[in-house]
């Protein structure tokens, strides 16, 4: 037990540094190539902070225990909207002005109902994987042409994402910290999976809530340092951009990967109680943040009931799992 719990904090740990150098390298790998900020920030960015994520549910998937990367995938969303955004609104309120996040709350809603569509039967399939990969694929294709549309729009989130980048550095140094990132999570990501899944059979505890408490909630935990980062230096969008772009990521592509590689049957919950949590999150969100022909903005009441939602949801999870989470 012990060492399953050193093996989940310290594989938490070197995946935050992991993701971190894996996102340096390929940011600054994309520049040298003369890519702008702003597809460099919706596109690599975007995709590296769900990186743990994604690594987790392959290593579960292969495993065998695909409760952990479907609860990882649904539960990082839901911590990323009522933990992350709900204590960084409580920290600071949010102003949004980019017209580039006003399109994308609508494909992340889409993303989230596309994929409860493809799992609505009870299973995910291999071809229910590739279907939720292409939609990863199509999603990346329309931000790389809207980052480039938006070179001559002055879209605020260009100048915070071209402010949030790395120090220039050679290609050489680039993709070796690009290789180095990806090993180590490769190895961490190994490490929480194992540990994780040692803790939840030690309690009796299901695969499905340790992914949805445990793992969601260490997963996000650089979305939420990020976000606060982001907020107190004045960079609402890329503060609300972070956690729209890591959820398209991780219901489309976390999802997906665990399908490809472990087709399965999906547990009744995931429909019943943590989709429909997830979504309303999503829509209050779009309530409260969205700015209809205005700019949008997230206060501290907003954030409150974000947070408030998100224990409460814990709670649930706490009392349903006939032990603690």
């Amino acid at each position: 037990m012990l060492l399953s719990s050193l093996a989940v904090l310290s594989g938490f740990m070197l995946l935050v540094w992991g993701a971190d150098r894996f996102v340096e390298g390929a940011a600054a790998t994309a520049r040298n190539m003369d890519i702008s900020p702003l597809v460099i920030g919706l596109t690599i960015v975007g995709f590296g902070t769900s990186a743990p994520e994604m690594l987790i549910s392959a290593m579960s998937a292969w495993d065998e225990n695909p409760g952990i990367a479907v609860g990882n995938a649904l539960g990082s969303n839901i911590a990323n909207m009522g933990l992350v955004l709900g204590a960084t609104a409580l920290i600071k309120p949010l102003q949004v002005h980019s017209g580039t996040l006003q399109r994308e709350y609508p494909i992340m809603f889409i993303a989230m109902i596309f994929a409860l569509l493809v799992i609505l039967d009870g299973n995910l399939g291999f071809l229910d994987g590739l279907a939720l990969m292409a939609g990863l694929s199509l999603v990346l294709y329309w931000m790389v042409r809207m980052g480039r549309r938006e070179l001559n729009g002055l879209d605020p989130m260009a100048a915070e994402f071209e402010a949030e980048l790395p120090p220039e550095m050679s290609t050489g140094k680039a993709l070796l910290w690009l290789a180095v990132g990806l090993a180590i999570l490769l190895i961490s990501s190994r490490m929480v999976v194992w540990g994780a899944t040692d803790i939840a059979r030690t309690f009796g505890i299901s695969d499905l809530v340790i992914g949805l408490t445990i793992i969601a909630i260490g997963t996000s935990l650089p979305e939420l340092a990020a976000s606060i980062m982001s907020a107190i230096k004045g960079e609402h969008d890329i503060a609300i951009g972070n956690v729209i772009g890591s959820n398209i990521f991780n219901i489309l592509g976390v999802l997906g990967i665990s399908g490809i590689i472990f087709p399965h049957a999906i547990d009744i919950n995931v429909l019943s109680r943590d989709f429909p949590v997830m979504i309303g999150l999503s829509i209050a969100l779009f309530a409260m943040a969205y700015g209809f022909r205005k700019p949008g903005s997230l206060n501290r009441i907003e954030g409150a009931l974000l947070l408030t939602v998100y224990i409460g949801y814990l709670s649930v999870l706490g009392l349903n799992s006939g032990s603690p989470v």
